[in-house]
């Protein structure tokens, strides 16, 4: 037997469980399936300093320990499943999750976000917090004074490269081309920025010291003829991009070319469904912004279950 549920919310980063605490809040007993990465992209993050109501920096897996526990209290149900597959042909929508049950759900939440994508060596994964990020808006604070590294050519890279420099002592960008991918604008500001500076047609082969766990620099491989070199710096921003977790509503709900939902605010293209955080947002990818969303994506599921039971 299939279960009826007011409110389901895929996904539990600040977006979801916003929603589930608004949701729950209006005695509508949200379910949320937390997914592959409980509390989203922030558990993997360490000092959290801008999210508004501490006075102290908070860690990223505590910060969503709090907000959990918060959403429970309320009256939220958390499940601790990944979702298989979702029918959102007709309502209410029918989610199936990996332990084979089946949801049927009046609402919608889709909070599933998006993922950083990484260069894909040992030494990245070892470091990261440790002086390897995938935000500068997000850690760019802890390296004031100090030299960084941006990985990746497009616009997302001229960006963090450009934030940096405002508190950073230098940036040098690495890019396996010897042109940029970004757009004219971006690319060009950049190129005039004095306190960038460029390693062309050279690609991160190993990012030290593994052993002092903490970044000293990195060893470029040439993308030409394969030959190395030490770079020293304080820290590495890699920046080539994120994979949205759309997969589920591939062929359901309209995508840009990168994969990320297309929507209307929070609203999708089907009544009754609605999307917060960085599963469509790709412009400010923060966490007090996805749960400014996921606070109007509940308010919007609770305004639409109000009016058709009416």
């Amino acid at each position: 037997m299939s279960e009826l549920r007011d409110v389901v919310i895929i996904g539990s980063g600040p977006a979801g469980l916003t929603a589930a605490i608004y949701a729950a809040r209006a005695n509508l007993t949200p379910l949320v399936f937390e997914g592959l990465q409980p509390g989203g992209q922030l558990t993997i993050t360490t000092e959290v300093e801008n999210f508004p109501g501490f006075a102290h920096p908070i860690e990223g897996p505590e910060l969503m320990d709090a907000m959990r526990e918060q959403a429970v209290r309320v009256g939220t149900e958390v499940r601790i499943n990944t979702i298989e597959s979702v029918d959102l042909s007709q309502r209410p929508f029918t989610v199936k999750a990996d332990d084979g049950s089946t949801v049927l759900a009046k609402t919608l939440i889709i909070c599933t976000g998006a993922s950083a994508k990484w260069i894909g060596i040992e030494s990245e994964v070892a470091l990261q917090n440790r002086g390897v990020s995938a935000c500068a808006t997000c850690d760019g604070f802890f390296f004031r004074g100090k030299d960084v590294l941006v990985v990746g050519g497009g616009d997302t890279a001229m960006e963090e490269a450009m934030y940096l420099t405002r508190m950073c002592n230098s940036v040098t960008v690495i890019h396996r081309r010897d042109t940029l991918r970004a757009s004219k604008v971006m690319a060009d500001r950049a190129l005039a920025n004095p306190k960038i500076r460029f390693e062309w047609n050279s690609a991160v082969k190993e990012i030290k010291d593994v052993t002092l766990g903490k970044v000293t620099g990195v060893v470029l491989e040439s993308t030409i003829d394969g030959s190395t070199k030490d770079l020293a710096c304080d820290g590495v921003f890699v920046a080539i991009g994120h994979q949205p977790n759309t997969g589920l509503f591939k062929d359901q709900l309209p995508m840009d070319a990168n994969g990320y939902l297309v929507t209307d605010g929070v609203k999708t293209i089907v009544d009754g469904c609605f999307a917060a955080g960085d599963v469509w947002d790709t412009h400010y990818r923060q966490a007090v912004t996805a749960a400014g969303m996921g606070c109007q994506a509940a308010i919007d599921a609770i305004r639409f279950i109000e009016a058709n039971e009416h």
